[in-house]
């Protein structure tokens, strides 16, 4: 099953779309205004890709 949401991005504030793909136990967070991507887990939170252009990395 399938859910869709809209939610406000957190990389830009602009509006983006979460989707809940539950046979998968998925979030996807995605804006198209500012290419922000957020591939993660939903029962365990491990983030499974990530693309944020515009934050630095800490290391």
């Amino acid at each position: 099953m399938l859910t869709v949401q809209k939610v406000r991005c957190p990389n830009c504030g602009n509006e983006g779309e979460r989707y809940y793909i539950a046979d998968r136990n998925l979030m996807r967070t995605q804006c198209h205004h500012c290419d922000y991507l957020l591939v993660s887990c939903i029962l365990t939170g491990k983030v499974l890709e990530a693309y944020a252009p515009g934050i630095p990395v800490k290391k």
